[in-house]
């Protein structure tokens, strides 16, 4: 594989991370581990992409180990600000890692540099969610659509791969790892992903959603045979979740409004009933009318932080990582 595969790397620090990462991996987790064939069985010098879900920030270190076992350097897709940590930043660009930068105009162009890669025979790894997931129950949550466009601009398979462990190690949000006992890391990578519906199509929106959603359903299914259970119907989808929750609190909101008392004074003048300040004089005109708009509570979104943005799958954005 050609240096331009993977963009500026150095061998010493990739050959540096085959020696600390293994043993660091293996003293921290115990692994069960499937479907490495359908990784080796594409042809060394092929580019080829891993689309894996992603449960915390502690699953790229297993996930390179099972990658380096099956044959393949992890190329992975990062937000930039890791390439700005001392000493991080430097294993991140010697080890020919991608940064990934949020918010600029320019954020696909690393896109074109992921493209170029795969065509190379680079073996890079998305995470179509482009954060961990903010699903209460940990399944894949909506996509973006930059794995689809990668594998659709250039032919390459996408090997689907689904982990479970890693967030008991490191629960997202958390800064406090529980190392011991060693946690059982599952990872498990399934057979290509069969997009030859979306082959010589224009990539218009709609084609990057559809192909998105094969990707994902793939690698919900392996998921659910981790965990023995069913999967949602549909993918938890952070927008969507946020609308709910403020129709809730307007809901709540008016129902407070229509449910409080308003007693009427005998000569029918607004007064405050049982409320505690009903008893000053000065509050005899603070009744509040039925028809006063009711405030709703904010949100905060839910930031991303990891990938490129790209068109959303099923309503969200797309991006690798």
């Amino acid at each position: 594989m050609s240096k331009r595969a993977i963009g500026s790397y150095s061998s010493a620090w990739r050959g540096l991370t085959k020696i600390v990462v293994p043993p660091l991996v293996y003293s921290l987790t115990k692994h069960e581990w499937h479907g490495q064939d359908n990784i080796r069985n594409v042809p060394a010098d092929s580019g080829m992409i891993l689309a894996a879900n992603h449960l915390s920030y502690a699953d790229p270190l297993p996930l390179c180990l099972f990658t380096h076992k099956s044959g393949r350097y992890p190329v992975f897709l990062a937000k930039s600000a890791l390439f700005e940590m001392k000493g991080l930043g430097a294993v991140m660009r010697g080890t020919g890692q991608l940064p990934v930068y949020r918010g600029q105009a320019d954020a696909a162009l690393v896109l074109r540099d992921v493209e170029r890669g795969l065509r190379d025979g680079a073996c890079v790894i998305f995470y179509p969610e482009a954060t961990a997931t903010r699903d209460p129950d940990l399944w894949p949550m909506a996509a973006k659509t930059g794995v689809a466009r990668a594998a659709l601009a250039t032919g390459v398979p996408v090997i689907p791969v689904a982990q479970w462990g890693p967030q008991k190690i490191l629960p997202y949000g958390s800064i406090r790892p529980h190392l011991l006992p060693r946690t059982m890391v599952q990872i498990t990578a399934g057979s290509p992903v069969d997009l030859s519906a979306f082959e010589g199509q224009p990539l218009t929106s709609k084609v990057l959603r559809e192909a998105t959603e094969v990707i994902m359903k793939d690698i919900t299914g392996l998921l659910a045979g981790i965990r023995g259970e069913t999967p949602p119907a549909e993918p938890y989808h952070p927008a969507i979740a946020r609308r709910q929750a403020r129709q809730e609190a307007r809901e709540s909101n008016d129902l407070s409004i229509t449910d409080a008392p308003a007693d009427q004074a005998p000569d029918g003048s607004g007064t405050i009933g049982s409320d505690p300040i009903g008893s000053d004089p000065a509050a005899s005109d603070m009744t509040t009318p039925r028809s006063a708009t009711p405030q709703t509570a904010s949100v905060e979104p839910v930031a991303s932080d990891t990938g490129a943005s790209d068109t959303p799958a099923s309503g969200t954005g797309a991006t690798p990582t």
